[in-house]
């Protein structure tokens, strides 16, 4: 039996004595477990044996400090923990937040059952939220080992235990009549506040009537701050489930924030152009009764984040901050937050031996789609193991990424008159994940010039064919991004991303198409773009591009691309190279045609249209002779392009 097994046993025993008040204190000078050590203790073990370690260091040198250790647990809490000292070492698996505005969820259909192995990309079970059925994936390895929440249960808070994992087959039975985390058990996580709709708990303020505050929600995947750009209500309105509060600038797009519940708006925290607002942070109050809109005449942040602070945002934060970080939280929020706070930062972690990083399979993908580094980042998980959760808390914060060597200071003696202007949160994300991109991604570029006479004298036929039917028209950009589909068809190493671990190749070519928009870079998607027709394309690439100028993009439709392709041509750009998008390994540069004089084949001279691409890769993931490989088959399907119909 490892150590890591052997820990929660004797765990066990010594919340057992402590319960029975056999030991106070650990002898003089004797340290019970080093800090690695008590990280690798169960979640209910590790928490007690924290506080006996510090004990540990002898009673006389520790009694002056012992106030200001947060770890320390006393007796009680320590009989309360007893109960369930005598399970393996587990995780709790809790009913996590699905969607921006969920609340609860139901338990449609499990997909594993008690005893089966996870692995990280399982799915554990399909989850009813208050938009549609999703599956809900594990984020670590083990085995399931029971299910506290059946098939068809309902409302379900986020954060409530659901399910048990352990680590070890064998550990399974212990859990074959283990009823839940309980009051005389081991202590049940405190469900998470809903991200839209969290209770205030009438903090400081004083006492106010039934209400809820409703914080900042995560409307993109990637969203960590927003800027409130119109209200479409106003205090004392009665709003519906499904009316449109306010419209909200994500680091995407401009998105509407529509409510879920029934009520009267009590309370506008923040105004119209409040800009980097984090996601969690309170924004507007919902009281239940017109009547009680008066009582909160006086409301501010601080009432609606209590001795705590704001509220966090379940779906922005699944790691709480340490105590003395909520305590350092101001009691009340700014009327225009700024962006996070140094507190926020990524910890600093304890070296391992050859500088490895320590993290969970699920946590390296995310942090290899996120483009970020986890070295010196320290996890909450056993030995200071990384998680999902430390991933995503360093990616809302903008920790571990590259810092720019951003111009702070004001206009340089000498500047002339000048305007600054904005940037708007696409702006500002679209410049981090660049910079990102130029010092991570080893990029290498490759130049093929195609004779395009054919495609164009193609083309004509078929936009004369659709002009006589009333259809649409193709551009040359329609055919560029079905050649790009086809090719990573044919060339499927082209079509794929960079892991630690592995390399991961797609079978859906999804083309992200580049469309300059008013606030910014947008990346629309073309998904399964080797299966549509040309006039399909055509429409559907119409269609987003115009939505994404206006904004109005959702999150499905520009997250989740294989492959770039950004077309310069109609500017009379020659020809250019693109940075890549991670965590894409490809992106491809349209210039403009050009005539050029080339030896007829029946001799002499003749004028020809050339299109000059680059093809901009990750060298990580795509070997030069791969890149090669792509530009042969795409070169081949613009000079022929009758092929593109087979």
């Amino acid at each position: 039996m490892t150590l890591r097994q052997r820990l929660p046993r004797v765990g066990s025993r010594l919340l057992r004595r402590l319960a029975a008040g056999e030991v106070a204190v650990a002898p003089a000078g004797v340290c019970i477990a080093a800090p690695a050590t008590v990280r690798a203790l169960s979640s209910v073990a590790g928490r007690a044996l924290a506080g006996a370690a510090l004990l540990g260091r002898g009673a006389a040198h520790n009694a002056s400090a012992l106030p200001q250790h947060s770890a320390l647990l006393s007796l009680a809490a320590m009989r309360q923990f007893a109960a369930a000292a005598d399970l393996p070492a587990h995780q709790e698996l809790a009913m996590p937040a699905l969607s921006p505005t969920m609340s609860q969820g139901n338990i449609v259909a499990w997909k594993k059952k008690e005893g089966d192995s996870v692995q990280p990309g399982d799915v554990l079970c399909e989850v009813e939220t208050d938009k549609a059925t999703i599956e809900w994936e594990a984020q670590e390895e083990g085995f399931l080992a029971r299910i506290l929440a059946p098939e068809g249960a309902r409302v379900l808070p986020i954060g409530t235990t659901v399910a048990i994992l352990v680590e070890e087959e064998g550990d399974v039975a212990a859990f074959k009549d283990y009823s839940g985390p309980s009051a005389g058990g081991a202590p049940a996580a405190a469900p998470a506040a809903p991200a839209a709709a969290a209770p205030a708990p009438g903090g400081a303020g004083g006492s106010f009537p039934p209400h809820q505050v409703l914080a900042m929600p995560s409307l993109s995947p990637t969203m960590s701050y927003g800027t409130l750009l119109a209200w479409k209500v106003k205090e004392g309105s009665e709003v519906s489930a499904g009316d449109v509060l306010c419209e909200v600038e994500t680091d995407k797009a401009t998105m509407e924030w529509e409510s879920q519940d029934d009520g009267f708006v009590a309370k506008i925290l923040l105004p119209e152009g409040s800009s980097s607002v984090e996601v969690g942070t309170p924004v507007i109050v919902i009281a239940d009764s017109a009547d009680a809109v008066p009582a909160f005449a006086g409301f501010t942040a601080a009432d609606a984040g209590g001795a705590g602070g704001a509220p966090p945002s379940a779906a922005a934060e699944p790691a709480a901050p340490p105590p003395q970080a909520q305590a350092a939280a101001p009691a009340a929020a700014p009327a225009a937050p700024k962006p996070a706070a140094p507190a926020a930062a990524p910890r600093a972690a304890a070296p391992t031996p050859g500088g490895r990083v320590v993290a969970s399979p699920y946590a390296k993908k995310l942090a290899a789609e996120a483009g970020i580094s986890l070295a010196g980042a320290a996890g909450s998980g056993p030995g200071g193991r990384l998680v999902a959760a430390d991933v995503q808390q360093l990616v809302s914060s903008g920790g571990a990424a590259p810092a720019g060597a951003a111009y702070a200071g004001g206009a340089p003696a000498g500047m002339g008159a000048h305007t600054d202007v904005p940037n708007s949160q696409i702006r500002k994300v679209t410049a981090r994940r660049l910079v990102e991109s130029k010092q991570t991604v080893p990029h290498y570029y490759l130049t093929v010039s195609a004779r395009v006479d054919a495609l164009q004298r193609f083309r004509q036929q078929l936009n004369e064919t659709l002009a006589a039917g009333g259809g649409g028209k193709l551009s040359l950009n329609d055919f560029v991004i079905k050649a790009s589909a086809l090719a990573l068809r044919k060339v499927p190493e082209a079509n794929a991303s960079w892991f630690p671990e592995y390399i991961r190749q797609y079978h859906n070519v999804d083309c992200s198409v580049a469309v300059q928009t008013p606030l910014g870079l947008m990346v629309p998607i073309v998904k399964d773009a080797d299966r549509k027709g040309l006039a399909a394309i055509a429409a559907e690439v119409k269609e987003l591009a115009g939505r994404a100028k206006e904004g109005k993009l959702r999150p499905e439709e520009f997250t989740g691309g294989t492959f770039t392709i950004s077309n310069l041509g109609m500017y009379g750009v020659s020809q250019f190279a693109a940075i890549v998008n991670p965590p894409q390994a490809c992106i491809l540069a349209v210039g403009t045609t050009e005539p050029r004089v080339v030896p007829a084949a029946a001799g002499g001279f003749e004028e020809a249209s050339y299109l000059t691409c680059t093809l901009s890769c990750d060298h990580r993931v795509i070997d030069g002779a791969v890149g090669a490989q792509w530009l042969q088959a795409f070169r081949g399907y613009l000079e022929n392009p009758a092929t593109m119909l087979l």
